[in-house]
Protein backbone atom coordinates (compact mmCIF):
# COMPACT_ATOMS: atom_id res chain seq x y z
CA UNK A 1 0.00 0.00 0.00
CA UNK A 2 3.00 2.62 0.78
CA UNK A 3 4.29 2.14 -2.07
CA UNK A 4 1.23 2.50 -4.38
CA UNK A 5 1.33 5.86 -2.27
CA UNK A 6 4.58 7.05 -3.40
CA UNK A 7 3.64 6.11 -6.73
CA UNK A 8 0.87 8.40 -6.82
CA UNK A 9 2.77 11.24 -4.84
CA UNK A 10 5.74 10.53 -7.30
CA UNK A 11 3.53 11.11 -10.09
CA UNK A 12 2.10 13.83 -9.07
CA UNK A 13 5.19 15.63 -8.35
CA UNK A 14 6.53 14.67 -11.63
CA UNK A 15 2.90 16.11 -13.54
CA UNK A 16 3.06 19.32 -11.06
CA UNK A 17 7.02 19.69 -12.29
CA UNK A 18 6.35 19.16 -16.20
CA UNK A 19 3.57 21.64 -15.58
CA UNK A 20 5.79 24.39 -13.95
CA UNK A 21 8.74 23.82 -16.46
CA UNK A 22 5.98 24.27 -19.35
CA UNK A 23 4.77 27.29 -18.00
CA UNK A 24 7.90 28.98 -17.22
CA UNK A 25 9.57 28.32 -20.66
CA UNK A 26 5.93 29.54 -22.24
CA UNK A 27 6.30 32.74 -19.98
CA UNK A 28 9.86 32.93 -20.96
CA UNK A 29 9.18 32.82 -25.39
CA UNK A 30 6.23 34.87 -24.11
CA UNK A 31 8.83 37.92 -22.61
CA UNK A 32 11.58 37.51 -25.48
CA UNK A 33 8.93 36.95 -27.84
CA UNK A 34 7.59 40.92 -27.00
CA UNK A 35 11.34 41.78 -26.59
CA UNK A 36 12.36 40.66 -30.09
CA UNK A 37 12.37 44.03 -32.94
CA UNK A 38 12.85 42.75 -36.22
CA UNK A 39 14.24 46.42 -37.74
CA UNK A 40 11.91 48.94 -39.85
CA UNK A 41 12.80 51.96 -41.72
CA UNK A 42 12.29 53.73 -38.55
CA UNK A 43 12.47 51.42 -35.96
CA UNK A 44 16.27 49.75 -34.93
CA UNK A 45 16.05 46.13 -34.17
CA UNK A 46 16.11 44.63 -30.62
CA UNK A 47 16.80 40.77 -30.29
CA UNK A 48 16.55 39.95 -34.17
CA UNK A 49 19.16 36.64 -33.93
CA UNK A 50 21.92 39.37 -35.15
CA UNK A 51 24.98 40.81 -33.06
CA UNK A 52 25.44 44.82 -32.93
CA UNK A 53 28.85 46.14 -33.07
CA UNK A 54 27.51 49.58 -32.45
CA UNK A 55 28.49 52.89 -33.89
CA UNK A 56 30.53 55.48 -31.25
CA UNK A 57 30.55 59.17 -32.94
CA UNK A 58 34.35 60.28 -32.89
CA UNK A 59 33.93 63.90 -33.63
CA UNK A 60 37.72 64.09 -34.81
CA UNK A 61 37.19 60.61 -37.43
CA UNK A 62 33.50 60.39 -37.89
CA UNK A 63 31.86 62.40 -41.09
CA UNK A 64 28.24 61.74 -42.66
CA UNK A 65 27.95 60.86 -46.34
CA UNK A 66 25.18 61.38 -48.54
CA UNK A 67 24.34 60.27 -52.13
CA UNK A 68 22.41 61.81 -54.74
CA UNK A 69 20.13 64.59 -53.14
CA UNK A 70 19.23 64.89 -56.12
CA UNK A 71 15.74 66.36 -57.82
CA UNK A 72 15.52 63.60 -59.41
CA UNK A 73 14.92 61.26 -56.87
CA UNK A 74 13.67 63.57 -54.09
CA UNK A 75 10.93 65.40 -55.59
CA UNK A 76 7.46 64.27 -57.84
CA UNK A 77 9.00 66.46 -60.42
CA UNK A 78 11.66 64.36 -60.64
CA UNK A 79 11.91 61.68 -63.49
CA UNK A 80 11.85 58.58 -60.68
CA UNK A 81 9.18 59.84 -58.50
CA UNK A 82 6.60 57.07 -60.26
CA UNK A 83 8.86 54.26 -58.33
CA UNK A 84 10.69 56.01 -55.61
CA UNK A 85 7.58 58.24 -54.51
CA UNK A 86 5.65 55.71 -51.78
CA UNK A 87 9.06 54.80 -50.24
CA UNK A 88 10.58 58.44 -49.75
CA UNK A 89 6.85 59.65 -48.16
CA UNK A 90 6.52 56.85 -46.17
CA UNK A 91 10.10 57.09 -44.79
CA UNK A 92 10.32 60.99 -44.76
CA UNK A 93 13.09 60.84 -46.43
CA UNK A 94 13.38 64.27 -47.51
CA UNK A 95 12.61 65.27 -44.03
CA UNK A 96 15.47 63.25 -42.52
CA UNK A 97 17.91 64.13 -44.71
CA UNK A 98 17.22 67.61 -44.21
CA UNK A 99 17.84 66.84 -40.24
CA UNK A 100 21.04 65.15 -41.27
CA UNK A 101 22.15 68.16 -42.81
CA UNK A 102 21.19 70.63 -40.06
CA UNK A 103 22.38 68.72 -36.82
CA UNK A 104 25.90 68.88 -38.80
CA UNK A 105 25.90 72.57 -39.95
CA UNK A 106 24.78 73.15 -36.47
CA UNK A 107 27.84 71.02 -35.10
CA UNK A 108 30.11 71.71 -37.68
CA UNK A 109 30.45 67.86 -38.34
CA UNK A 110 31.86 67.24 -41.70
CA UNK A 111 29.73 66.41 -44.28
CA UNK A 112 30.73 64.75 -48.14
CA UNK A 113 27.97 64.41 -51.05
CA UNK A 114 28.31 61.62 -53.75
CA UNK A 115 26.29 62.74 -56.09
CA UNK A 116 25.54 61.34 -59.47
CA UNK A 117 25.51 62.87 -63.16
CA UNK A 118 25.49 61.76 -66.44
CA UNK A 119 27.44 63.51 -69.62
CA UNK A 120 26.46 62.92 -73.17
CA UNK A 121 29.29 60.89 -73.82
CA UNK A 122 27.91 58.23 -70.93
CA UNK A 123 25.20 57.83 -73.59
CA UNK A 124 27.20 55.92 -75.92
CA UNK A 125 27.96 53.16 -73.01
CA UNK A 126 27.98 50.31 -75.17
CA UNK A 127 26.49 47.72 -72.43
CA UNK A 128 24.36 48.60 -69.03
CA UNK A 129 22.56 46.89 -66.33
CA UNK A 130 19.01 46.93 -66.43
CA UNK A 131 18.55 49.92 -63.86
CA UNK A 132 21.59 51.66 -65.92
CA UNK A 133 19.93 51.53 -69.03
CA UNK A 134 16.25 52.81 -67.42
CA UNK A 135 18.21 55.96 -66.15
CA UNK A 136 19.75 56.38 -69.23
CA UNK A 137 16.53 56.05 -71.37
CA UNK A 138 14.57 58.47 -68.96
CA UNK A 139 17.30 60.78 -69.11
CA UNK A 140 18.41 60.88 -65.21
CA UNK A 141 20.77 62.74 -63.75
CA UNK A 142 21.25 64.46 -67.35
CA UNK A 143 24.23 67.29 -67.42
CA UNK A 144 25.08 69.01 -70.74
CA UNK A 145 28.84 68.56 -69.96
CA UNK A 146 31.89 68.56 -67.25
CA UNK A 147 32.25 71.95 -67.54
CA UNK A 148 29.28 73.51 -67.99
CA UNK A 149 25.98 74.55 -66.07
CA UNK A 150 24.02 75.34 -68.51
CA UNK A 151 20.50 73.76 -67.63
CA UNK A 152 21.25 72.66 -64.39
CA UNK A 153 19.58 74.71 -62.18
CA UNK A 154 16.37 73.00 -61.21
CA UNK A 155 16.92 70.17 -63.37
CA UNK A 156 17.08 66.70 -62.46
CA UNK A 157 20.40 66.48 -61.59
CA UNK A 158 20.46 69.57 -58.74
CA UNK A 159 20.01 69.32 -55.34
CA UNK A 160 16.40 69.37 -53.96
CA UNK A 161 16.01 73.09 -53.33
CA UNK A 162 15.99 72.92 -49.63
CA UNK A 163 19.20 71.16 -49.18
CA UNK A 164 21.39 73.81 -51.36
CA UNK A 165 22.31 76.01 -47.96
CA UNK A 166 23.90 72.81 -46.52
CA UNK A 167 25.65 71.73 -49.33
CA UNK A 168 26.73 75.23 -50.82
CA UNK A 169 27.71 76.31 -47.60
CA UNK A 170 31.42 76.15 -48.44
CA UNK A 171 32.27 73.60 -46.32
CA UNK A 172 30.56 70.56 -47.75
CA UNK A 173 32.50 68.42 -49.82
CA UNK A 174 31.19 67.39 -52.94
CA UNK A 175 32.73 64.46 -54.60
CA UNK A 176 32.99 63.99 -58.64
CA UNK A 177 30.13 61.85 -59.58
CA UNK A 178 29.58 58.24 -59.98
CA UNK A 179 28.44 56.38 -62.66
CA UNK A 180 27.04 53.24 -61.59
CA UNK A 181 25.90 52.92 -58.06
CA UNK A 182 29.21 52.70 -55.72
CA UNK A 183 32.41 55.03 -55.03
CA UNK A 184 34.63 53.27 -57.03
CA UNK A 185 34.33 55.78 -59.80
CA UNK A 186 34.75 58.64 -58.02
CA UNK A 187 37.02 60.47 -55.30
CA UNK A 188 34.51 60.06 -52.50
CA UNK A 189 36.89 57.68 -50.87
CA UNK A 190 40.26 59.55 -51.45
CA UNK A 191 38.62 62.83 -49.92
CA UNK A 192 37.95 61.13 -47.14
CA UNK A 193 41.09 59.58 -46.06
CA UNK A 194 42.78 63.09 -46.75
CA UNK A 195 40.49 64.30 -44.46
CA UNK A 196 41.22 62.04 -41.36
CA UNK A 197 37.89 60.59 -41.74
CA UNK A 198 37.29 56.56 -40.85
CA UNK A 199 33.49 56.29 -39.20
CA UNK A 200 30.62 57.11 -41.91
CA UNK A 201 27.37 57.74 -41.07
CA UNK A 202 25.10 56.70 -44.29
CA UNK A 203 22.29 57.97 -46.27
CA UNK A 204 20.86 59.77 -49.28
CA UNK A 205 19.25 57.54 -52.47
CA UNK A 206 18.36 55.09 -53.49
CA UNK A 207 18.89 52.24 -50.68
CA UNK A 208 19.36 49.29 -52.63
CA UNK A 209 21.41 50.93 -55.71
CA UNK A 210 23.72 53.88 -54.70
CA UNK A 211 22.99 54.04 -50.73
CA UNK A 212 23.41 50.38 -50.64
CA UNK A 213 26.60 50.25 -53.13
CA UNK A 214 28.47 52.74 -51.27
CA UNK A 215 28.14 51.13 -47.99
CA UNK A 216 29.64 47.89 -49.53
CA UNK A 217 32.68 49.30 -50.87
CA UNK A 218 33.07 51.49 -48.31
CA UNK A 219 32.79 48.81 -45.58
CA UNK A 220 35.71 46.93 -48.09
CA UNK A 221 37.61 50.15 -47.63
CA UNK A 222 38.19 49.68 -43.73
CA UNK A 223 35.43 52.28 -43.26
CA UNK A 224 33.49 51.59 -40.11
CA UNK A 225 29.63 52.12 -41.28
CA UNK A 226 26.29 53.41 -39.54
CA UNK A 227 23.36 53.66 -41.62
CA UNK A 228 20.44 55.81 -41.18
CA UNK A 229 17.33 53.61 -42.37
CA UNK A 230 14.78 56.52 -42.72
CA UNK A 231 17.14 58.87 -44.45
CA UNK A 232 16.82 56.69 -47.75
CA UNK A 233 14.00 55.04 -49.65
CA UNK A 234 13.82 52.79 -52.72
CA UNK A 235 11.87 52.22 -55.75
CA UNK A 236 8.79 49.92 -55.71
CA UNK A 237 7.65 48.19 -58.62
CA UNK A 238 4.89 45.88 -58.80
CA UNK A 239 7.05 42.74 -58.44
CA UNK A 240 9.82 44.48 -56.50
CA UNK A 241 10.38 46.27 -53.45
CA UNK A 242 13.96 48.10 -53.53
CA UNK A 243 13.72 49.57 -50.45
CA UNK A 244 13.05 46.08 -48.24
CA UNK A 245 16.02 44.07 -50.26
CA UNK A 246 18.36 47.08 -48.78
CA UNK A 247 17.22 47.19 -45.18
CA UNK A 248 18.46 43.48 -44.97
CA UNK A 249 21.63 44.11 -46.38
CA UNK A 250 22.42 47.28 -44.23
CA UNK A 251 21.21 44.98 -41.56
CA UNK A 252 23.57 42.40 -42.69
CA UNK A 253 26.73 44.49 -43.59
CA UNK A 254 26.91 47.71 -41.57
CA UNK A 255 27.99 48.00 -37.88
CA UNK A 256 24.76 49.72 -36.71
CA UNK A 257 21.53 50.98 -38.42
CA UNK A 258 19.10 53.29 -36.94
CA UNK A 259 16.63 55.90 -37.58
CA UNK A 260 17.34 59.76 -38.04
CA UNK A 261 16.01 60.60 -34.51
CA UNK A 262 18.57 58.49 -33.21
CA UNK A 263 21.27 59.44 -34.75
CA UNK A 264 20.22 63.35 -34.93
CA UNK A 265 20.48 63.07 -30.64
CA UNK A 266 23.89 60.73 -30.79
CA UNK A 267 25.48 63.97 -32.55
CA UNK A 268 24.54 66.16 -30.20
CA UNK A 269 25.28 64.52 -27.76
CA UNK A 270 28.71 64.08 -29.27
CA UNK A 271 29.57 67.41 -30.00
CA UNK A 272 28.37 69.03 -26.57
Amino acid sequence: MMNLNNRKLTKKLLVASIVTVFSLSTSISSVLAQDIQVATATTPPVNDGLPDPGFTIDTATTAIVITDPQVDFLSPQGVTWGVVGKSVTDNGTVENLEKLFKVAQTVDMPVFVSPHYYFKHDHKWKFEGALEQLMHSIGMFDRKGQLSLEGFEGSGADWLPQYKPYINNGKTVVTSPHKVYGPETNDLVLQLRKAGISKIILAGMSSNLCTESHMRELVEQGFEVQVVTDATAGAITEHYNGYEASLVNFRFIASHIDNTENTVTAIQSAYR
